[in-house]
């Protein structure tokens, strides 16, 4: 009897559709995993489903278990979390994390599913993408102690990323974002919280992470001389104007981009499984729930996505929701 399941494409940028499969059968160093989460990355995932890829990023773009490709028809998503229900007799019944899309039941090698420890529960398992890569970006900003450090940017990535420049010893961190409810997420991180034009300068780091033009350049105008912008942000098909004249050069400003894609050269003795599980050890802390602002079951999806894109829905991560359905 063949397994089935149900999947989540992008037909058309703008519009989503649940699609019947058919599952392959099991080789012997893979596993049958039955979703119970999977997680939406609003910026990165909605730019997809708006159809905003640059044709020149479509390879970079590529998730790791994607099918299509951009604009779409794709299925695209990397934050799920299920359980193992075949494959090698360690990982059976056990709860894993993987960069897969939405979809109720899927089959992938074993290498590419990582258990989630036993400390973390399930459902806040699916931020693991994300707080991998405020990881990567640590790893590539080095903050040292006492620095005072700015996030423009109080979405997903940005809050993980102030999340744990909260744990820095003598660190001054303040998340900074537009939008003032953003403030009880940065309490609920342990972080200070400003709006844009009330944000402290002086700051030896800023983290930009609003994918906006003034977000940018409100970074910039933040730092103190010499000081660095790490860009976490992706603009998909827009294009950016900077202030790079005035004071740039004179107070030698330092922009810098991030991209998870890479492990961060200043760990290139790290791999990819050891980033995700360092990333899953970290989720044990409960105030990253904070992140998590909305569910949805599986089947609402085609409905969700456009809510999400047009920021009808305000999220930061939301989680979807899996029964037994196929």
């Amino acid at each position: 009897m063949k397994r089935t399941a149900r999947a989540f494409w992008i037909g058309p940028p703008g519009h989503g559709e649940i699609r019947d499969v058919v599952l392959p059968d099991p080789a012997e160093d893979e596993v049958v995993v039955r979703s119970l989460w999977s997680g939406v990355s609003r910026g990165t995932e909605t730019l997809v489903f708006r159809g905003g890829v640059p044709e020149n990023q479509h390879a970079t773009m590529r998730a790791p278990f994607q099918e299509g490709d951009f604009p779409g028809p794709v299925k695209y998503g990397y934050l799920n979390v299920g359980v193992v229900e075949e494959g090698p007799a360690a990982l059976v019944g056990r709860t894993v994390f993987c960069l897969y899309p939405h979809q109720t039941r899927y089959v992938v090698p074993a290498s590419a599913v990582t258990p989630v420890p036993e400390s973390v529960p399930a459902g806040r398992a699916v931020l693991a993408g994300t707080v991998e890569t405020a990881v990567n970006a640590l790893w590539d900003a080095a903050p040292l102690v006492g620095d005072r450090i700015a996030v423009v940017g109080g979405g997903m990535v940005g809050c993980s990323v102030a999340a744990l420049l909260g744990r820095f010893p003598g660190v001054r961190v303040q998340l900074v974002d537009a939008d003032p409810a953003r403030a009880k997420i940065a309490e609920a991180l342990g972080v200070g919280f400003a709006l844009p034009a009330d944000a402290l300068g002086d700051c030896d780091l800023v983290v930009h992470a609003s994918a906006t033009e003034q977000g940018l350049t409100r970074a910039l105008e933040l730092l103190t001389p010499e000081g660095t912008v790490l860009e976490l942000s992706w603009y998909g098909d827009r294009k950016v104007s900077l202030p790079l004249g005035e004071a740039f050069h004179s107070r030698r400003l330092v922009i810098r981009s991030s991209q998870v894609g890479t492990v961060s050269p200043a760990r290139s003795n790290r791999s990819y499984g050891d980033r995700l599980a360092l990333a899953l050890d970290l989720l044990a802390d409960p105030a990253l729930d904070a992140l998590v602002t909305g569910e949805s079951d599986f089947e609402e999806l085609p409905q969700l996505l456009p809510r999400l894109a047009s920021g009808e829905i305000p999220a930061l991560c939301h989680r979807v929701r899996y029964t037994d359905i196929g």
